[in-house]
């Protein structure tokens, strides 16, 4: 009897045992193939489509010049004549071809009238005609060479803000007007109705008046003499061999701010840039077309020269006084 129970003590005292060591391997195993197995991989959050591209060719929108802007942008030259302030204007629309233009103007200064006008056609210059235009007052193009961001500002606020451009003119010939500096006198004839003409004394001479901004736009001090604020010493004169590239028919219509070029509205804007066709007679050649040589000695200015013109004093030419060795550089023997 007692081996008995003793067997089945045995046989119990096993099985549990047994039962134990199957648990831990069970457990073991499954720790075992946890271990191995790859974490779940948290997703990755949905990633936001990039942003929408403008496709090519898609208007730009216009820039906006505030009114203290447009002054800024306008001061240095609101009291030109109208007939220089509209090519002006026009011209700086095309700012990228106002460096080359300015060059070529320096380096041919000497060309006046006809012979002039003959050169810029017998050059087949590629420049739109407003900047061709501007050829005969080298001291203009290079005033806008010299300063290409503004001459770009000027030209897009003439694209894009056209009416403010132009009562931002007659606000600041109104300030010199009022302070006395501006007024008729032998070179300019002001004309003071509702909107404010300044206009060349002798339509074939055209002057370009010299001043400082910061006095003739403010009061003037006490004593001051406000007739020599601004100098009429130099100027152009502009025949009929110019018609083509609009001088003696270009003006403002100031009270429908109208550009009048060549006698034909000017209707250049921001939003046709790209497309406009210009009312000039004078054929405009292709950029990529093959240049014709070149006829005329390139003598660029002397300093004398620059700054009698930049200052609105009467130049005196001086290319008989070209040194010999801009003759060797330019090919003259």
């Amino acid at each position: 009897m007692l081996n008995g129970r003793m067997r089945k003590t045995k046989f119990t005292i096993r099985w549990v045992a047994a039962s134990v060591t199957l648990f831990f391997a069970a457990e073991l195993f499954t720790a075992v193939s946890f271990a191995q197995a790859p974490l779940p991989q948290q997703a990755p959050p949905p990633q936001e489509p990039p942003p929408e591209q403008a496709p090519p060719g898609q208007a730009q929108a216009p820039p906006y010049f505030p009114p203290q802007e447009l002054h800024r942008l306008l001061s240095p030259i609101a009291l030109y004549p109208d007939p220089l302030l509209a090519q002006i204007l026009t011209a700086s629309t095309f700012s990228n071809d106002i460096p080359a233009a300015a060059q070529w103007a320096d380096q041919h200064h000497y060309l006046t009238g006809d012979a002039l006008a003959q050169a810029i056609t017998a050059d087949q210059l590629p420049w739109d005609p407003s900047v061709q235009a501007l050829l005969p007052f080298p001291s203009v193009l290079d005033m806008m060479a010299s300063d290409m961001p503004w001459t770009q500002e000027l030209g897009d606020a003439v694209l894009s803000q056209r009416p403010d451009v132009m009562d931002a003119v007659q606000r600041l010939r109104r300030e010199a007007a009022q302070y006395g500096y501006l007024r008729t006198n032998p070179s300019i004839v002001v004309g003071m109705g509702p909107y404010i003409t300044i206009m060349p004394a002798n339509p074939a001479f055209v002057v370009v008046p010299y001043y400082s901004p910061a006095i003739v736009f403010a009061a003037p001090r006490i004593g001051f003499a406000v007739g020599a604020a601004i100098r009429f010493g130099f100027g152009v004169a502009m025949g009929l061999a110019f018609r083509p590239w609009g001088w003696g028919l270009s003006f403002f219509d100031w009270g429908h701010h109208a550009v009048i070029i060549n006698n034909a509205p000017w209707g250049r804007t921001w939003a046709n840039r790209t497309t406009y066709v210009h009312p000039y007679t004078v054929r405009r050649f292709a950029r990529a077309a093959p240049r014709a040589p070149e006829r005329h000695e390139l003598v660029r200015r002397s300093a004398i020269e620059r700054r009698d013109a930049r200052e609105g004093r009467a130049v005196k030419e001086e290319h008989a006084k070209a040194p010999k060795h801009e003759e060797r550089r330019n090919g003259r023997r």
